[in-house]
């Protein structure tokens, strides 16, 4: 009888928390489910934005960009910020800043390490 009742004890106790771990993992799969909306709205929201931006782009260099994203892992292009590539970090040589300084402001320059188009800014260090 005793030990019935110490089992019986056991299981109740048991089962408290496999209810209090059922509980952290509804509350888990609710804050989840939140955030995946949440990521899909902003995603749908970028899409859209992308295709507006994208709709003022030369076709030629969003084909351009399209073929370096997929190629660089999802980045097409990259700052140029203090004479280095934020695609792939490394320091330009001076004779390909001193090529880029040269080009025309229109005229799409690319990173001699990885490829990327590289965006020049008042920081890019020319």
């Amino acid at each position: 009888m005793e030990r019935r009742e110490s089992a019986q004890e056991r299981v109740a106790e048991l089962t408290g928390r496999v209810a209090a771990v059922q509980a952290k993992a509804d509350d888990a799969n609710a804050r989840r489910d939140s955030a995946f909306e949440q990521i899909d709205g902003e995603a749908a929201t970028v899409t859209k934005e992308r295709e507006v931006v994208a709709g003022s782009v030369p076709a030629d260099l969003l084909k351009l960009y399209d073929k370096l994203r997929t190629q660089q892992g999802g980045i097409g292009a990259a700052k140029l910020y203090q004479r280095r590539c934020e695609g792939c970090r490394l320091e330009l040589n001076i004779i390909e800043l001193n090529e880029i300084r040269a080009a025309a402001a229109d005229k799409v320059v690319r990173c001699e390490n990885c490829g990327r188009i590289l965006v020049r800014t008042a920081d890019s260090g020319l």
